[in-house]
C-alpha cells in the first residue's frame, strides 16, 4: 500500500526475505495487476489491503495475516489514522473546508474517504466530495495545486509525502482522525495463514534497520477481526457494496 519509487527497493528486499522463509512464491512483487484481481485471487501469497475493502467485499475471500506497526504518533500498535490537510495559505477552519472542495483518493478507502466522512459527520457536516484522485500522493498534490481544498491522507502516506514530495511544504495539517486498524496484510484462502504470518514476521525482523526505516515497518500486530468489521461504514457505501 506504500509502494512508491523511493520505497520499492526496500519492499522488494522484504519480499525476498519472505519468499526465502516460505520456500515458495513469485520471484518478484507484481505491480501490474489491478488491486481487486490481486486481492481476490485464492492463490494470493501476500498482499496489503485496506479495512474498507475487507469488510465490504473481501471477508471470506482472504485471510488476515496481521496489521503493520508503523509507530505512528498517537496510534496504538497496529493502528493508523488520517491527517486532514489544506494549503498553508488557506486560513479557513475545518468546517468551512469540509463544505468547500473535498478530494478523496478512492471510494473504497478507509483512510482517504471513510475517515473524512466520519470526521465530518461527527461535526454535523456532509463533506462536499468533488472527486477521486486515485491515490494519496495525487490528493496531496491536488490540494497543494489549488484543485481541491482539503483531503484526508493516511498517516503513513503523509509521512512519506513529507519526506519525499516538495509540494508538502505548501500544505498544513489541520487535525488527525481517530485511529483505526492499519492496512492489513492478507493472503489467499488456499494458503496456510500461520506459515505466511511467521514468514512475514521473520522477514521484518531480518530486514536491515536502514531499509526498515525507509518503509517505517517495525513489526506485525495481531488484532481481532472485529476491530476491522466493527468500524462504521457510511450508508452510501453500504448500499453500493
Amino acid at each position: 500500500m506504500y509502494d512508491r519509487a523511493e520505497t520499492q527497493a526496500a519492499n522488494d528486499d522484504l519480499w525476498a526475505l519472505v519468499r526465502a522463509e516460505l520456500g515458495f512464491g513469485p520471484d518478484r512483487l507484481n505491480r501490474e495487476l489491478p488491486l481487486w484481481d490481486i486481492w481476490e485471487d485464492p492463490d494470493l501469497v501476500l498482499a496489503q489491503t485496506c479495512n474498507l475493502p475487507y469488510r465490504l467485499r473481501l471477508r471470506g475471500k482472504v485471510q488476515i495475516v496481521g496489521h503493520p506497526e508503523y509507530a505512528l504518533p498517537g496510534c496504538p500498535p497496529g493502528h493508523y489514522n488520517s491527517v486532514l490537510i489544506a494549503r498553508q495559505d488557506d486560513p479557513r477552519a475545518l468546517e468551512a473546508l469540509l463544505r468547500a472542495r473535498v478530494v478523496i483518493n478512492q471510494d473504497h478507502s478507509q483512510s482517504g474517504h471513510v475517515s473524512i466522512w466520519s470526521h465530518a459527520e461527527a461535526l454535523g457536516i456532509k463533506p462536499n466530495i468533488i472527486g477521486e484522485s486515485g491515490g494519496h500522493v495525487v490528493s496531496a498534490a491536488q490540494v497543494a495545486g489549488g484543485e481541491a481544498d482539503i483531503a484526508a491522507i493516511d498517516a503513513q502516506s503523509w509521512r512519506l509525502i513529507q519526506r519525499y514530495d516538495p509540494q508538502s511544504a505548501r500544505l498544513r495539517e489541520i487535525e488527525r482522525t481517530v485511529p483505526t486498524p492499519a492496512t492489513p496484510f492478507v493472503c489467499g484462502l488456499r494458503q496456510d495463514v500461520q506459515d505466511i504470518r511467521a514468514a512475514l514476521s521473520s522477514a521484518i525482523d531480518a530486514l536491515p534497520a536502514a531499509q526498515r526505516a525507509v518503509i517505517n515497518l517495525q513489526g506485525l500486530v495481531q488484532l481481532p477481526e472485529s476491530a476491522c468489521l466493527d468500524l462504521p461504514t457510511p450508508a452510501h457505501l453500504q448500499a453500493s457494496a
